[in-house]
């Protein structure tokens, strides 16, 4: 079966990438523009395998990708390619639009006209919006998006479903809560957390730091896309959830004991670099998933604990730090191919 993945060389995408070629049992293709947050660094040492293809290509381009659907003829789709951070949404929010809604669009309607097995699109929680200190976002929840990107990603979840409806097509979505894990693109908050103790640099947190988040370990993500692939039910959505909810002050001052442990620093030292920052605008309070669907019919639930994953991606961070200079000093864009 050929798979295309779009996005995959970023954060989630090469992650899943790397899952599905463990398996052997799918060429996959991967489609990425390479724009400031694709890296090829990801995915070192695929290109050696037979079953592995990519493809530098923009998904706004709607001819490059009909061209595409044409030459491969893609069993499954799997959707990733998205602008993914608020803060760059709040500052240009028409390149989320052209990405996000437009691009999805011109993936559902190539995939409509070669009729492949399932189109799944991979979006995020906070088309929910924001929950107050209870709760949790079910599949019924409404849409409540508080930021362009939010509402990019909301628009692109209609689509997908108004295609499974008005033309019939096998479509499935899953809402994810926060990612987190090696490879992720140094914008992030952990990522950002983990170099900012590792340089002694101020720790920049939003508002009074009470905002709260549902952490992922990205692996688990790209486990549970596997099984949503193979064996969730066209039509449905799954929301995928690390039942990990962290303050962000609470998750600061974790990142800060297991960074200065790992550098052999006393315990605390870093505490100081916490400086409290102007809040964003529409900055949502609170996200966490109700996972128990995905549990309850697709068998799926994370195999990490928040703390066990937290130092995991200290030490890959700490291990990789070529990864963030090449990032830092721009040269992880040079490496290009068409």
């Amino acid at each position: 079966m050929n798979i295309l993945v779009t996005g995959g060389a970023g954060f989630i995408g090469s992650h899943v990438v790397k899952h599905f070629l463990k398996t052997g049992r799918h060429h996959v293709f991967n489609l990425d523009a390479l724009t400031y947050a694709g890296n090829l660094d990801n995915l070192q040492g695929l290109d050696q395998q037979e079953n592995y293809t990519f493809i530098q290509g923009d998904i706004t381009d709607y001819s490059f990708i009909k061209a595409l659907f044409l030459k491969h003829a893609f069993d499954y789709v799997i959707h990733l390619a998205a602008e993914s951070h608020v803060d760059r949404s709040i500052e240009d929010p028409f390149i989320f639009a052209k990405t996000n809604i437009i691009g999805t669009l011109n993936l559902l309607h190539c995939f409509k006209e070669h009729r492949g097995q399932l189109f799944y699109h991979v979006s995020t929680d906070e088309v929910y919006g924001s929950l107050g200190q209870t709760g949790l976002f079910t599949e019924t929840s409404p849409y409540k998006p508080n930021s362009p990107y939010s509402a990019s990603k909301a628009s692109s979840d209609h689509f997908v479903r108004a295609y499974g409806e008005t033309y019939k097509l096998p479509i499935v979505i899953s809402n994810c809560s926060n990612n987190y894990g090696p490879n992720q693109f140094p914008e992030k908050l952990i990522p950002v957390c983990i170099q900012a103790i590792v340089n002694n640099e101020k720790i920049p947190i939003y508002g009074d730091g009470n905002y709260t988040r549902d952490w992922l370990y990205v692996e688990d993500h790209a486990e549970a896309i596997q099984t949503v692939l193979e064996q969730g039910k066209a039509g449905e959505t799954y929301n995928i959830g690390g039942l990990n909810e962290w303050k962000n002050i609470d998750l600061v001052k974790l990142l800060i004991r297991e960074t200065d442990k790992a550098l052999g620093r006393s315990e605390g030292s870093s505490l100081s670099l916490i400086e409290f920052v102007k809040d964003r605008p529409g900055h949502d309070k609170r996200y966490a998933i109700d996972n128990s669907k995905i549990k309850r019919e697709l068998d799926w639930s994370p195999k990490h604990s928040f703390e066990a994953g937290i130092v995991k991606t200290i030490n890959w961070y700490l291990s990789n730090q070529a990864w963030i200079t090449a990032i830092e000093d721009g040269s992880y864009r040079k490496i290009k191919t068409q």
